[in-house]
């Protein structure tokens, strides 16, 4: 995978970088009213399919200066480099400590010239929150307006809003151990924070955002993520933590989702059921692919338990339920994949350990889990929105990253999505020390290793920062080291509210700190502890900074780097090293045959530390092997989402297109009647269903609508604004059915596999005969409607002698009735 980036693309920034510099002198004398006279010069002369480097280097004078006088920063030449990678839409991979949230302060002004709208994407809503406080400063000196965009609200800086003593106290508990007071933050409409020239946002919110604008019946409710379809399409996003976003979460789709209950006995009955299987005999495993297939001998049983045999009779219901309890029981695990707080199962992050709150997983496999652990069941959903990261992301017309571990998938990123990593150097050299790694033949002689070592550097007062690839492994670790009577601090999604205090005092004299991969992206650890003790650090500089110590291997090489660069930041000493076993899932997994083989062949003894060169290889090469396995996992999902993504900007676009006027909703309904009568013409209990008659259909319609039309003119209403809602309403419903119908195909299609089908290809077929289907229902459903509204009020019969109805207190027949 190296090779997919050019080490002659730091040369050739180099000389912008000299021309910035040589500006210095010059925009150091100044004034805050002549700077924002070179930025509006700009923004009225720029254009696009340019070349913009005489510009760019004067906005990025211009930037550093603003740093110097609001933060009392001044940007490194490095991250003078990382800004010019990410304005030209590359990734700048920049190590932990090395100011990745500065340096997008550049590329975001230089882009913000453009009047197109810039997207800063943060992993959570602490980080949108702080940057836009921290380098809201810079941005407002320059005259540029800051939005931020999170889940618990949006906001625009203002450095003359603050909230009172008593509003900031509140909201302290909220924050967790952070403690960050968000002044500054002056709340605002979504569409206001989304309309400023640059925007602190978090990727979910910003692609819920997203789907939500494409479930309104309003164009007044429309959040605009996009500000102005015409004018302010998506444009140019930085995306921090790059890898975290476009490959750790590219797998999981994001929904909105509405109620479509079933009895939670449903779930309970499947559970019980797959409980009385036994694995290899009723059905087998595919741990790589997390699949589980039943055998026929567990069909078999599963007709006699059931009453009934569900793939003879196609109860597609009952087969995805099945297949979920057997998945929840056999290849999801409590306090890995999930924990159960409060009744609840909270689905834990496998890349971050953070809890993932108020998600589920889908297709039923969330119930199912619940039922294995006999908490209370919720109410299964139904999909009436979804979208992946990957094809929200691609929307942008330029596209840029930061992060401190991308070279290891810069393969995938040129692939993917056409981005170029960009290696920036560090601001002071990593004299961090990698150490090989220790490997052990079994799991216990490992854990006995690690605790041993973490009692060395206790004792000798070096701090080390522990990283597991689980809860469970977390806490069993925890209670090894309680037995030692060795203090620590535990870090996992059980107390993820306590991240920010713990990770930032884990560089502090003796301190021991055991994570889950969650490890505080986007908290430094300082030696010495946070604020730094002068007399602390200089103890644990002296003993060789931050020991970082890696129980397990993890699936890709970029979480493995992630947890070393905790330490060695700026400069710092440091050092890291990795406990691994051949027990481990990982080698376990796919390192299979050959390492079983390769344990009996050497007689390796399994309490000792192996130094073996074939062993280390092959653990390498299994770590290489799930690393190529799961990027073609992401590659063929992508494929897959491609098919249902085509469709999205169609019915999307046809959505906007009704919402905002483009298209005149009676034209869109004659549409619909071309399209029905075409394909019906021939057919006379079709029209008659739909039309009432069969003869003359065209004529009644156009009646029809005609006296529509007339009444809603009557009663002063607007007949197309109704026309446009109702039109909206039933693609929205046929869109959920249509989208639901794909998931449950994609769930199964793999089947097809079996019968020496290309599944892909099966997909597409059916994806597109299924969106024919959606299209004719659309049309069928929306002429039912028309042909159905009443036209002419109806009111109750009076009688002569009954008062009358306009409350004038006389007879019918005194009164309305003469």
């Amino acid at each position: 995978m190296i090779g997919i980036f050019r080490k002659d693309r730091i040369k050739e920034f180099q000389k912008l970088v000299n021309e910035i510099n040589n500006l210095e002198k010059e925009f150091e004398k100044k004034s805050q009213e002549e700077l924002r006279d070179i930025l509006n010069t700009f923004k009225e002369k720029i254009k696009e399919n340019e070349n913009h480097d005489k510009i760019l280097v004067q906005v990025f004078a211009a930037v550093r200066e603003a740093a110097k006088r609001t933060i009392g920063q001044r940007h490194f030449d490095v991250q003078l480099l990382g800004g010019i990678a990410l304005a030209k839409g590359m990734i700048a991979q920049m190590l932990t400590g090395e100011g990745k949230t500065i340096t997008a302060t550049l590329s975001s002004s230089f882009r913000a010239l453009f009047k197109k709208g810039v997207h800063i994407v943060t992993v959570n809503e602490y980080l949108a929150k702080r940057d836009t406080i921290w380098m809201g400063q810079i941005y407002d000196y320059l005259g540029f307006s800051v939005g931020c965009v999170t889940e618990s609200g949006s906001f625009i800086y203002d450095k003359n809003y603050s909230e009172t003593k008593i509003e900031l106290e509140q909201k302290i508990p909220q924050q967790g151990s952070f403690l960050v007071f968000y002044e500054y933050l002056r709340p605002v409409t979504k569409r206001e924070a989304y309309s400023a020239d640059i925007v602190y946002a978090t990727n979910h919110e910003l692609c819920f955002d997203y789907l939500r604008d494409h479930l309104t019946l309003s164009k007044f409710e429309f959040n605009q993520v996009t500000f102005d379809l015409e004018k302010r399409k998506f444009y140019y996003a930085i995306i921090d933590e790059i890898d975290s976003i476009l490959i750790d979460e590219a797998r999981t789709p994001l929904i909105i989702s509405s109620i479509a209950s079933l009895p939670s006995d449903f779930y309970i009955k499947f559970d019980e059921i797959v409980k009385k299987l036994e694995k290899d005999v009723d059905f087998e495993i595919d741990e790589k692919r997390k699949t589980v297939l039943l055998k026929d001998q567990g069909v078999e049983k599963v007709t006699k338990l059931l009453g009934y045999n569900p793939y003879e009779i196609n109860d597609l219901a009952s087969i995805n339920h099945l297949t979920e309890a057997l998945r929840a029981n056999w290849l999801f695990f409590k306090d890995k994949d999930y924990i159960v707080k409060d009744g609840k199962v909270l689905i834990v992050d496998p890349f971050t350990g953070r809890i993932l709150p108020n998600r589920q997983w889908s297709g039923g496999l969330h119930q199912a889990i619940e039922a294995k652990e006999r908490v209370p069941i919720t109410p299964e959903t139904r999909t009436i929105a979804s979208l992946t990261l990957q094809n929200f992301f691609k929307k942008y017309q330029i596209l840029a990253g930061m992060t401190g571990t991308a070279i290891s998938s810069a393969e995938e990123f040129e692939k993917i999505y056409g981005l170029e990593v960009v290696e920036i150097p560090p601001n002071k050299p990593c004299i961090r020390e990698d150490l090989p790694d220790v490997v052990f033949v079994t799991q216990e002689a490992k854990w006995k290793a690690i605790v041993e070592k973490i009692k060395e550097l206790y004792h000798k007062g070096q701090p080390v920062l522990v990283g597991t690839v689980s809860v469970e492994n977390n806490e069993y670790l925890s209670s090894l080291l309680k037995k030692e009577g060795i203090p620590h601090q535990v870090l996992n999604a059980k107390n993820h509210e306590e991240e920010g205090k713990i990770i930032a005092q884990a560089g502090k004299f003796k301190a021991v700190t055991v994570a889950t991969n969650m490890a505080g992206r986007g908290v430094d650890i300082i030696l010495g502890g946070n604020p730094p003790d002068p007399e602390e650090r200089k103890k644990v500089l002296e003993l060789g900074g931050l020991f970082v110590l890696g129980t397990e291997r993890h699936e890709a090489r970029r979480i493995d780097d992630q947890l070393r660069g905790r330490s060695g930041r700026q400069g710092d000493p440091g050092k890291s090293q990795f406990y691994i076993s051949l027990e481990d899932d990982l080698i376990k997994i796919f390192g299979g045959e050959k390492i079983k083989n390769l344990i009996e062949k050497l007689n390796l003894p399994k309490d000792q530390p192996i130094e073996n060169k074939l062993v280390t290889k092959a653990i390498e090469e299994a770590q290489r092997k799930v690393e190529g396995f799961n990027f073609d996992i992401r590659k063929n999902l992508l494929e897959y989402d491609e098919v249902i993504n085509l469709q999205r900007e169609s019915v999307y676009k046809l959505r906007d297109d009704i919402l905002f006027e483009y298209i005149d909703p009676v034209d869109f309904l004659h549409d619909c009647f071309e399209r029905f009568y075409e394909k019906n013409k021939e057919i006379k209990e079709n029209l008659e269903y739909v039309f009432q008659t069969s003869e003359n259909v065209k004529s009644v319609f156009e009646e029809k609508i005609k006296k529509i039309e007339d009444f809603f003119n009557n009663e002063n209403k607007d007949f197309k604004d109704s026309l446009r809602v109702a039109i909206l309403r039933f693609i929205d419903e046929l869109w959920a059915e249509h989208l639901n119908f794909l998931e449950g195909l994609r769930e199964t299609i793999y089947l097809r596999g079996y019968a020496q089908k290309d599944p892909l290809i099966e997909f597409r077929k059916e994806a597109t005969a299924a969106f024919n289907f959606f299209k004719d229902n659309l049309s069928f459903n929306l002429l039912y409607f028309i042909m159905r509204i009443k036209t002419e009020k109806e009111y109750p019969k009076v009688g002569r002698n009954d008062p009358c109805p306009c409350g004038s207190g006389l007879k019918y027949k005194k009164c309305h009735g003469k």
